[in-house]
């Protein structure tokens, strides 16, 4: 089977490219327009391999998302392809509204154009996943889930791109008959993450001996999924999911910043202990991001019961493991801290 990828060399799409090639054998081609977040030594263990085939192109650019249709003529396409970080969102939306919106657009249109003229029988096995995030549905109050019909409310430029885009897919699947299914992660963790996000920030800060910042009081709560359980959730949707449906998926892990934080440095402790004191002593607490999602919390139940998916990680088993690689993989990091992202404040606004 032929799978059309794109976002590939990002962090997600990277893991799930990987899952793509060395376990489902699947021939995959492989679409990123490579910014500062899209990396190919992400995909260094499957670069060489014959089918994983890579094209940088921006997913804005027609006429290359378009002819990358035609050539490879894919059985399936996932679409991850997007900016993703919302502190960068807020002082430059512009790259996220582009990218995410009329980049969706794109990729529809191209998709749409293709399956239009597929044989009969490739027509009626054809499917797209568009991959999507829980920040659309805005904050939780301390009760409730997340569910699939859960109203949009989207509090920040990154999450109202993402919100667009996911209504876009919804209605070229309602009124072009294209079939689309919608999928939507809580906050994804684990190796290969760019360390301008919270967990990877905060091992490679510690590490380095800088201030481990939380934002606010650190009370703010997100559900943490494993990103190779997320790889193998968007694999299972994609085949089994039903056209014009949304699956949530999540880790159900709930976990307030400040003992992320807290615990990330009490791994650190045991691992790699510092000559003076704990890790913990380095965490500084900044003012908050504006718009801060107080609690993010997905219901992944009709995920794990109608297709039957389930995280092999929990938190405690998963968070180990990402410490582990990080500090055994400094040459996949280092290069990153050292020209790319440092570990600088992010997204704050200027006082007028």
């Amino acid at each position: 089977m032929r799978v059309l990828v794109t976002g590939g060399a990002g962090f997600i799409g990277s893991a799930l490219v990987r899952h793509l090639v060395r376990d489902v054998r699947a021939e995959v081609l492989n679409i990123d327009k490579l910014t500062y977040a899209g990396n190919l030594a992400s995909l260094k263990v499957v670069e060489n391999a014959p089918n994983h085939h890579f094209l940088r192109a921006d997913i804005c650019d027609h006429v290359a998302i378009n002819e990358a249709f035609t050539s490879f003529q894919p059985d399936y396409v996932m679409h991850l392809a997007a900016e993703s970080h919302v502190d960068r969102s807020i002082t430059g939306a512009a790259d996220f509204i582009q990218t995410n919106v009329n980049g969706t657009f794109t990729v529809l249109q191209a998709a749409l154009q293709y399956w239009n003229v597929l044989p009969e029988n490739q027509k009626e096995t054809f499917k797209m996943l568009h991959v999507s995030t829980d920040e659309v549905y805005g904050s939780l109050g301390e009760s409730g889930l997340f569910e699939e019909k859960t109203a949009y409310d989207p509090s920040s430029p990154y999450s109202a791109s993402k919100a667009a885009s996911d209504h876009l897919a919804t209605a070229w699947q309602r009124t072009y008959g294209l079939p689309i299914v919608i999928s939507n992660c809580s906050n994804n963790y684990g190796p290969f993450h760019f360390p301008e996000k919270l967990i990877p920030l905060t091992i490679l800060n510690a590490l380095d001996h800088k201030p481990l910042p939380i934002y606010g009081a650190g009370l703010n709560i997100r559900d943490w999924l494993f990103v190779d359980d997320h790889a193998r959730a968007l694999w299972l949707i994609l085949r089994k999911g039903r056209v014009g449906e949304k699956y949530n998926v999540g880790g159900r892990n709930e976990r307030r910043n400040v003992d992320v934080v807290k615990q990330i440095c009490a791994i650190l402790d045991e691992t790699r202990p510092r000559e003076n004191g704990s890790y913990a002593e380095l965490i500084t607490y900044v003012t908050d991001r504006p718009g801060h999602d107080a609690r993010y919390a997905i219901d992944a139940t009709k995920l794990e019961n109608e297709l039957g998916w389930k995280a092999q990680e929990n938190f405690d088993s998963g968070i180990r493991k990402t410490v582990e690689w990080y500090l055994d993989n400094a040459w996949w990091w280092q290069p990153l801290r050292e020209g790319i992202y440092s570990g600088e404040r992010l997204g704050t606004l200027k006082k007028a």
